[in-house]
């Protein structure tokens, strides 16, 4: 329907343009928005006001003129020019229930594009250091990571979905050091503890594992512990290895899989750290100040420059993320998506600026980044911070344990990633209309038993039969459910490109709340065969479209609740 609405616009503007109304150069983005309330139309749109000021005449008088410009069309069952000069346009009954054929025809496709004609895109995300369980915070990344992925591959994309372990560096040394101290048989609270050790304890599990000479597969390797507690190398190499495999346990959970899983040391081994350092010295932007090794980030619009190799030698956190992302340039991904935690923000510069200092042809503003906001968990109105596990917070298993992968999921990607998120407990284990995910589901199983209903009466569905009286809808609330249902393909579009699940959570919650208030309203098992089952259609585009988007967000679709 709003194809339909922009193409008749587009007509009428062509017109408006050969009779010299409105400038031959004018071409404004037609914009057309479903109407807030219903008395006013189905869609309005502000292309009058838009062009008033070309076309030298007053907002209405122009929609006056665009509205005698527009060509007849079934789909159009009245247009209206409301307040300064909006042009309202009111859906013909029978053309909107066209959207029920085409969702029936189309399945799980629906709302799938082909925009991204197989474009290679990697999204980078959760990408924890392996010293620990994933946290909450982790978790949002995931779910909206993921979520991201889903979208891209619904709109005809390539996706590759990678995780980068940061195994390098001083996070992995006190990892190291907190396991060797357990395993001489140190707790946190002796003073011999190291300064920046981990506390919780799941070391002493790592630490019990090294000792019992444990195997562990990670992803990509094996590692059997050596059992020897002086081996510093040999500690180090297992107990990445056991959290590695952690975390791994943690995402299936989650429902989160990954392609590549990227290690930092490997750029130290194969000398592209080092790669990088020689190309910025190269090209002249690296100088020495004070023992430290600097790079020029301010000549690429940093606020100050960044020190690349530190007085003690070691290289910071900066110049390997300069060289890992030249090397997803180089595995030719030319579209890159970073989801991480708000607080990597002061590194989208200065990588950025790092990547254009190597000047191989890598455009500025590349990567892309989403950077969500902290996660506060709540239980009965108090905050929950803490998990005995983890010791210093609150683990994504211990929340998927307590309120489910689906609850977990959705609370975590239905707010904007740049907003703080609470993620009440109480709320997400609750059965009612108040629990979103339990409300989009319950629409889903409602519909299901329906057709269960209709199935044991000896009422089965007879599609042929509903598509031919689709025109039987004209309830006020289905006409409003025929809007929502076409809304949908661009909804996908819109999340896709704007790299924003949250718009399909929130698009599943208006769903189905506008089915449930017409289920409550409307009969579906009436006698009359052919208006049964027109009404059954409509459910089943109803239930087809909530699948298909709750399967964006990595959610399930129960069939009975």
């Amino acid at each position: 329907m709003k194809d339909t609405l922009v193409s008749l616009l587009e007509r009428a503007l062509d017109s408006l343009k050969a009779d010299g109304v409105i400038p031959a150069d004018a071409a404004p983005a037609i914009r057309l928005d479903a109407a807030r309330d219903k008395s006013h139309g189905d869609y309005a749109s502000n292309i009058a006001m838009m062009l008033a000021k070309p076309a030298g005449m007053p907002p209405r008088a122009l929609a006056e003129k665009l509205v005698a410009a527009l060509p007849q069309d079934n789909a159009v069952s009245k247009v209206e020019i409301a307040g300064p000069g909006f042009i309202n346009f009111f859906a013909n009954s029978a053309a909107a229930a066209t959207v029920v054929r085409t969702i029936l025809d189309s399945g799980k496709q629906f709302g799938r594009h082909d925009f991204g004609k197989g474009e290679k895109v990697q999204v980078e995300f959760v990408s924890a250091n392996p010293t620990g369980p994933l946290h909450v915070g982790h978790g949002r990344g995931a779910a909206v990571g993921d979520s991201i992925c889903r979208l891209l591959e619904a709109t005809g994309h390539d996706v590759t979905r990678e995780f980068y372990y940061n195994d390098a560096g001083a996070q992995i040394t006190n990892l190291t050091l907190s396991v060797a101290a357990r395993i001489k048989g140190l707790t946190p609270d002796d003073a011999q503890w190291p300064d920046d050790g981990y506390r919780g304890e799941y070391i002493q599990d790592v630490a019990k594992a090294y000792l019992d000479g444990a195997t562990i597969e990670a992803d990509d390797r094996k590692v059997t512990a050596k059992a020897d507690p002086d081996d510093m190398e040999a500690i180090r190499e297992f107990a990445v290895a056991y959290l590695r495999h952690e975390q791994d346990l943690d995402l299936k959970a989650f429902n989160v899989s990954f392609d590549v899983y990227f290690l930092e040391s490997s750029l130290y081994q194969d000398g592209k750290v080092e790669e990088t350092v020689k190309r910025l010295m190269d090209n002249g932007y690296v100088y020495e100040n004070e023992g430290a090794l600097w790079l020029r980030t301010t000549e690429f619009g940093d606020d100050k420059d960044r020190v690349m190799r530190k007085q003690d030698g070691h290289y910071t956190y900066f110049l390997p993320d300069v060289a890992y992302h030249q090397d997803k340039w180089n595995r030719g991904f030319t579209t890159v998506v970073n989801e991480q935690g708000a607080d990597h923000h002061s590194t989208v510069t200065r990588v950025r600026a790092g990547l254009q200092a190597l000047q191989t042809g890598i455009p500025q503003g590349w990567p892309e980044y989403v950077l969500h906001q902290m996660v506060t968990v709540m239980r009965s109105g108090q905050e929950v911070k803490l998990s005995k596990r983890a010791g210093s917070y609150l683990t994504l298993r211990d929340l998927i344990e307590e309120v489910g992968c689906d609850a977990t999921r959705y609370f975590l990607a239905v707010r904007r990633v740049d907003s703080q998120l609470t993620f009440d407990i109480d709320l997400a284990r609750s059965q009612s209309s108040d629990n979103p995910v339990y409300y989009i589901q319950y629409a889903h199983a409602r519909v299901c038993s329906v057709l269960r209903k209709a199935e044991s009466e000896d009422k089965a569905f007879d599609q042929a039969l509903a598509l031919d009286n689709l025109a039987l809808l004209e309830d006020e609330r289905e006409k409003h459910l025929f809007n929502r249902l076409s809304a949908y393909p661009e909804v996908v579009k819109r999340a896709a490109v704007q790299r924003e699940p949250h718009q399909i959570a929130q698009y599943l919650q208006d769903l189905a709340s506008e089915f449930h208030t017409y289920y409550n309203a409307v009969r579906v098992m009436v006698d009359d065969d052919a208006l049964r089952n027109a009404r059954l259609a409509l459910g089943i585009a109803v239930r087809q479209t909530l699948r298909n988007g709750l399967e964006l967000l990595g959610v399930s679709a129960p069939e009975e609740m």
